[in-house]
């Protein structure tokens, strides 16, 4: 990790969308922690010199970070999830109370942690205020928010409902991310990709995928495969000239009519979720698919994240996200 920039442990990190997204902001990685091994491993094919550790959050010590910058992480989503049975803390993948037990052992000068929009309901409000006052016993000033990727240049709706909890010294000078000026379609971002193998309908397709995508499933080994979600995602796929029903290895090939509707492929499905282009994956394809639908849109977390590092005082400014500059 560079002097300049500033320092951070991630929990639940996954294949590394909120990890390059802080990366962008100025964030460097003390720790990576990760319970998936094919996750555990994209990330350190990525990023080779960070420590990532393959391991259970339960087992983390957040005394080994005392006084660390941020402590980041995208706690487990079905707890909370609309398309589960959403119960909340009691359900045992909820690993809230873990993140809150490393704020207290670590003392990090700043906490994010994202999670579905499903938080964000009347139901769980009491669970909220246990959360916020857990954090304000300990010296934070914390927020809640729900943020659509949609915003942040990602061509996916993509709602996170975010925590932002500073020492109240520097909660004062936190401003959430103000949306980007330009707007990204899945026909700009997946255009290039697209026509690689040259299908003379691209360009007919991308016109008519002029709009943003609905949120990318990723599933969980249990439950969900390798396609675009269910019923209603599908038909709203379909209406942008996409077959939701699976994911295939290589886009159109020049033999394929203009008529086509074609299928994504994973690198396909990880430019709608903004990572970017040379960001590779490690593990099968549906182990693949899981992990770029599960992760936490990169731009999204390098605005979140930049947010943090100026409230922080940090005079390095955040590079542009990459979505951004391939949509062009």
């Amino acid at each position: 990790m560079s002097s300049n920039q500033l320092s951070a442990i991630e929990i639940c990190a996954g294949a590394g969308g909120q990890s390059s997204g802080l990366e962008l902001a100025g964030f460097g990685h003390e720790l990576a922690l990760e319970i998936d091994v094919d996750a555990a491993q994209t990330l350190r094919r990525n990023r080779p010199k960070w420590n990532v550790v393959t391991d259970d959050v339960r087992n983390l010590n957040g005394t080994d970070y005392r006084g660390i910058d941020l402590l980041a992480g995208g706690v487990p989503c079905p707890p909370f999830s609309l398309a589960g049975k959403q119960l909340g803390a009691d359900d045992e993948r909820d690993l809230f109370p873990e993140a809150l037990r490393l704020v207290r052992e670590a003392k990090p000068k700043a906490v994010m942690l994202e999670n579905v929009k499903g938080l964000a309901s009347a139901r769980f409000a009491p669970y909220r205020a246990q959360i916020l006052d857990e954090l304000e016993h300990l010296g934070y000033e914390s927020s809640w928010q729900l943020l659509f990727s949609s915003e942040f240049g990602v061509p996916q709706l993509r709602p996170r409902f975010i925590l932002v909890a500073l020492k109240r010294s520097k909660m004062k000078k936190f401003e959430w991310p103000r949306p980007v000026t330009a707007m990204s379609t899945v026909g700009d971002v997946l255009k290039p990709l697209m026509g690689a193998n040259g299908w003379s309908g691209t360009e007919r397709w991308a016109q008519n995928a002029n709009g943003i995508a609905p949120t990318v499933v990723g599933g969980s080994k249990k439950h969900g495969g390798a396609d675009l979600g269910p019923t209603r995602a599908k038909a709203a796929w379909l209406a942008l000239g996409v077959d939701g029903k699976g994911i295939v290895d290589e886009a159109p090939t020049v033999d394929m009519p203009e008529t086509h509707i074609p299928r994504l492929t994973n690198p396909m499905v990880a430019r709608i979720q903004g990572f970017e282009p040379d960001w590779q994956f490690e593990g099968r394809k549906t182990s693949v698919y899981r992990q770029i639908g599960n992760a936490f849109p990169p731009p999204v977390a390098c605005g979140v994240g930049a947010a943090i590092a100026a409230a922080l005082g940090s005079k390095q400014a955040a590079t542009e996200p990459a979505i951004l500059r391939a949509a062009g």
